[in-house]
């Protein structure tokens, strides 16, 4: 509240009428204490000069009263020091006496007040007061001033009138400071506006352009558009799309459109339009005719690279589909070799055979992660959804991996719920999800580390954790993994897969309406956790869990 007092019009009125104040309670302070004195030394007999002093008095405390009620005020208090100081000359000896000096009283009144407007009336009124005083001496006798008082009415008279002279001036030189800074701030803000590479305009309400500034657009300067249609910037075809923009300022106080210029069909102008009062509106053109180029350039670049993403996915999609039917055979030949179905092999063929069907296996399981990306990637992959308990899937993960964590001398554990989980989801996204976690998770945890597997439901969501004791992530590995063929670790950990094992499990999680958490520590290990709502609302949670050993 203080800050609205402080730029009231009544607060400025009084700051603007200080000056003028004091200098009228100081004229009538001196002219008090010339009388005290003066009596005091039973000098001031009564009389004319008793009298002229309380004139003087009487026009100094009327000014200051007037001098707050603004420029009547100020007027009015200017005529009244005309009318005082022609009376107080009168009764003094007239221009020849003590008190001429008073005759220049409005015109110190006036520079007191520190009004430019009042100056004019202060000056005739003082040549008026001046020359009524001049006929006075010449036409009528007038009172002379007794000796011993002229000298101090003299020192008084001068010594006010200056006093007033020397509060204008401080006054005016300090306005004439506050003016050059506002005329250098005002040619700082100009040469801005002229800098700046936007074109800015006031315009009318029917489009018409009353002051321009800034930079020149569409082959026109703002001196040029000045007094012209803003439409002079806009191609014939686009001035519909101008009209009704000014039609939208007009109604909602602002509007935007993007148009192409005069003799430039291949060009675009934005044109920002805001309301600047009820019937003018302040516009901001810009040549965008760069920004269209970049997003056209940026959109082709867009659709080749989405069709280079797709031709790659076709690519992988055909590739592994073709990879499938040898590797098949390959494994199928192997596993007959190593199981000796037509007869005794030796113990070096056995154990080719048994390599030829691990790596086989292995590679299969790289192509269908390839294929189920590609899909994925493709937006051809489609869910197959069923109703099944959850814990069973994960159960069966488990059993798969209990024999390569065994080999790997690393403790994998799962705690499941007592009571099923009722899950409507892809059944076979579901163990992908668990195997993929599991494979990862024992294959960065070192010996004699532990892999724990967490199964549990609240309300509709399935939430799986995978915890292990293993080496860690790092943070800057953190923010890449999940995204396809993406590693972390080092040459030798990264050489073991395909980088495909967390993006599908973040993709198949996110296909059921879920996502994936990854929280890690450098040496402690790492934690994944997978959250989908697809349970069925018949699942009850229950706290009671059992291990699956």
């Amino acid at each position: 509240m203080a800050g609205a007092h402080a730029t009231s019009p009544k607060a400025r009125r009084r700051s603007d009428a200080a000056p003028g104040v004091l200098w009228h309670a100081a004229w009538a302070l001196a002219v008090a204490a010339t009388i005290g004195g003066l009596t005091l030394q039973g000098t001031l007999p009564v009389g004319p000069e008793l009298l002229a002093l309380g004139v003087g008095g009487v026009a100094a405390m009327l000014g200051a009263l007037l001098s707050m009620m603004g420029s009547p005020g100020r007027t009015v208090s200017v005529l009244i020091w005309g009318a005082a100081g022609a009376a107080a000359c009168h009764l003094t000896g007239g221009t020849a006496g003590p008190l001429a000096a008073w005759c220049l009283a409005p015109a110190a009144a006036a520079a007191a007040f520190r009004n430019r407007e009042t100056l004019a009336l202060g000056a005739a009124a003082s040549l008026a007061a001046a020359a009524v005083s001049a006929l006075d001496a010449v036409l009528l006798p007038l009172p002379v001033a007794a000796p011993a008082v002229a000298p101090w009415l003299g020192l008084l008279s001068l010594g006010t009138v200056t006093l007033g002279f020397a509060t204008g001036l401080i006054g005016f030189q300090g306005a004439a400071q506050r003016d050059s800074r506002r005329s250098q701030r005002a040619d700082q803000v100009l040469a801005l506006l002229d800098g700046q590479p936007l074109l800015l305009a006031l315009v009318e309400r029917s489009g018409r352009v009353l002051n321009a500034a800034g930079a020149a657009v569409a082959g026109q300067a703002p001196g040029q558009i000045e007094g012209r249609s803003l439409g002079h910037l806009v191609a014939e075809d686009d001035l519909p799309i101008l009209a009704a923009a000014l039609h939208a300022v007009a109604r909602d106080g602002k509007a935007s459109v993007y148009v192409a210029p005069t003799g430039d069909p291949e060009g675009s102008l934005e044109i920002s339009l805001r309301a600047a009062g009820a019937d003018r509106f302040v516009a901001a053109v810009r040549d965008a005719r760069e920004q269209s180029i970049r997003e056209r350039r940026l959109e082709a670049e867009r659709v080749a690279a989405e069709q280079q993403n797709a031709g790659k996915s076709r690519f992988l999609a055909n590739m592994s589909h073709e990879l499938r039917t040898p590797l098949n055979a390959i494994m199928g030949f192997s596993d007959i070799m190593r199981q000796r179905l037509f007869g005794p092999l030796g113990d070096r063929y056995a154990e080719y055979a048994e390599l030829i069907h691990e790596s086989g296996t292995h590679l299969l399981e790289l192509i269908n992660d390839v294929l189920d990306m590609s899909k994925i990637e493709a937006e051809r992959f489609e869910l197959s959804i069923e109703s099944f308990d959850a814990r069973d899937a994960v159960s069966a993960v488990l059993r798969l991996m209990r024999g390569q964590a065994d080999r790997a001398g690393v403790n994998l554990r799962g705690v499941l719920p007592i009571g099923p989980l009722h899950a409507d989801a892809d059944k076979r996204a579901l163990k992908q999800i668990a195997l993929n976690l599991i494979s990862n998770a024992l294959k960065f945890t070192p010996r004699g580390g532990s892999v724990t597997v967490t199964v549990q439901g609240s309300d509709d969501i399935l939430e799986l954790v995978v915890a292990d004791t293993g080496v860690g992530i790092a943070q800057d590995d953190l923010q890449r993994l999940g995204r396809p063929y993406e590693q972390a670790g080092d040459a030798g950990q990264r050489a073991a897969g395909s980088g495909l094992g967390l993006s599908l499990v973040r993709a198949f999680a996110r296909l059921h309406g879920g996502d994936m958490t990854v929280e890690s520590t450098v040496g402690e290990g790492t934690t994944v956790t997978i959250r989908m709502p697809v349970l069925a609302p018949a699942t009850v949670a229950t706290p009671m869990f059992r291990k699956a050993n």
